[in-house]
């Protein structure tokens, strides 16, 4: 039983290597990646279940006792992040089938995903900080493949970008590890918190959080090295931007979440401040950009970059409500953004371009398309009851509990913000006469089966806000860790 939570990481890994196999034959490359997608979920449920039941659970690699050996740990936060990203490429898939072309799904699609969410879920269990720069390069490089696919002229100048980005970024954390390792002895993340305890964080360690901070920053997108995202994530396929937007900066945000939580916690008055003030900018450069663009893409993308400044605000306060809501709102991030994705992705093919100018009356031919991008932007906006509301009112609350009224005002303001750049996309594109530009033959049956999983994880969105009396126990559970990291500790050191 306790190496059950390593099935959500070897089980994709599996099935990618399977698939490299079938490069041709892409309906069993299809089938296989549900199957494995599906198992992996059944899997991440199954460790939800046994975390909440019999608290968090560890395996050290080789049977070497920790810190010696390689210990992956799941506690709530870990499982649910894990059960979330899995239960997103589900449905990004299904909306692959119709959408990313075959061409490119004969070109290693397939395995990239499983590739890339075998890095994911390993950076969200491991327990050691070296390894989790191993998961963060193999998703990095899975990443690669994926935004270049199809060779597109803006693909490649924007790929060789971000590919040099995070090289750079990836260079930078194995230096600030080593920085670390030469101070501490340590790479176990528990024994790592035991250590600078004793030590009681001079000033050379409050100057490696910050490194890490930049490290982490890079690839969770905060100000000011939020620059490449924009465009990086803006060139792929739309299930491809669906994949990233949901997915690869929450990696970021988790790693300095579980950082900043476990063991850079005894100069907070420094760290925490910094923290605070740079999530603070990052939504007020995420609310200009949204406003500031009229291309559906750049609009999601940039409401992307203001939710990163909101989880980290509710991250700094370092109190119940705050964490609480961080949690929660990171998890219907992703899950809105992935929806958020898939619906403009198919904006885009009935109306055949991403500029808003060029749309209009889409409500009167595609009903049921409007309709549900409305409940998904005012979830998104984070309208009672749906689960946007929930998040955002909780870290409003740990910001007022921790004295800091302008940072939960800014935050409050935000939400107008969003509101208005998510409302704007209606109003333009389904609202009005219809536009007078030549709009591209639409195949219906594809355009229903591209709604599909559309509808299904705006359904899963309602749903995750509706049910939150159910679901706060499990979001408390893992607010209850980063708020004492003893229980991390003696989980992983079995004091």
């Amino acid at each position: 039983m306790i190496n059950l939570l390593l099935f959500p990481i070897i089980i994709p890994f599996f099935f990618a290597m399977i698939l490299l196999f079938f490069k041709e034959q892409v309906v069993i490359q299809r089938v296989l990646t549900l199957i494995g997608l599906a198992l992996s979920l059944i899997a991440s449920l199954w460790l939800v279940a046994t975390v909440k039941a019999d608290g968090i659970q560890t395996v050290t690699l080789g049977s070497w006792p920790a810190p010696f050996g390689i210990t992956m740990v799941s506690d709530m936060l870990s499982a649910l992040l894990v059960t979330t990203t899995i239960l997103i490429t589900f449905f990004v898939v299904l909306y692959s089938f119709q959408s990313i072309g075959i061409e490119r799904e004969r070109f290693f699609y397939y395995p990239a995903i499983l590739f890339m969410i075998t890095g994911i879920n390993g950076a969200f269990t491991t327990g050691d900080i070296f390894n989790m720069f191993v998961f963060f390069e193999v998703l990095l490089i899975a990443s690669y493949l994926l935004i270049v696919l199809g060779g597109e002229k803006r693909q490649l100048r924007e790929s060789i970008k971000y590919i040099l980005v995070n090289v750079i970024s990836s260079a930078l954390f194995v230096i600030t590890v080593g920085y670390l390792y030469s101070i501490i002895g340590t790479l176990n993340m528990a024994d790592i918190s035991v250590k600078i305890a004793e030590i009681n964080q001079p000033g050379i360690i409050s100057v490696i959080a910050i490194l890490f901070l930049i490290v982490f920053g890079i690839k969770g997108a905060i100000f000011p090295l939020y620059f490449w995202l924009p465009g990086s994530y803006a060139a792929p396929p739309i299930p491809v931007l669906a994949l990233f937007g949901a997915l690869l900066t929450k990696v970021g945000i988790y790693a300095i979440t579980r950082t900043y939580t476990l063991f850079f916690v005894h100069d907070i008055g420094f760290t925490h401040e910094f923290l605070m003030i740079l999530a603070l900018l990052t939504i007020v450069a995420g609310c200009i950009g949204a406003l500031a663009y009229f291309d559906l893409k750049q609009i999601i993308i940039y409401n992307i970059i203001i939710a990163v400044g909101v989880i980290l605000f509710g991250v700094a306060q370092m109190n119940q409500p705050g964490l609480e809501g961080a949690v929660y709102y990171l998890l219907h991030d992703m899950l809105i953004k992935g929806a958020l994705f898939v619906l403009i992705g198919i904006i885009i093919y009935v109306t055949g371009t991403s500029n808003l100018r060029k749309m209009g009356g889409l409500i009167k031919t595609y009903p049921a398309l409007g309709w549900t991008y409305l409940v998904a932007a005012f979830g998104l906006a984070g309208i009672p009851p749906l689960s946007g509301f929930i998040g955002k009112l909780l870290i409003v609350q740990g910001g007022f509990e921790a004295e800091n009224v302008f940072g939960s005002i800014v935050i409050l303001a935000s939400s107008l913000v969003v509101l208005l750049s998510v409302i704007r996309i209606f109003i333009y594109a389904f609202w009005g006469s219809p536009s007078q530009v030549t709009l591209p033959v639409i195949h219906q049956s594809k355009y229903r089966q591209m709604m599909v999983p559309a509808v299904l994880l705006v359904v899963v969105t309602v749903a995750y806000g509706v049910g939150t009396e159910w679901l706060m126990p499990y979001m408390s559970d893992a607010a209850d860790v980063l708020r004492d990291p003893s229980i991390y500790i003696n989980a992983v050191l079995k004091e």
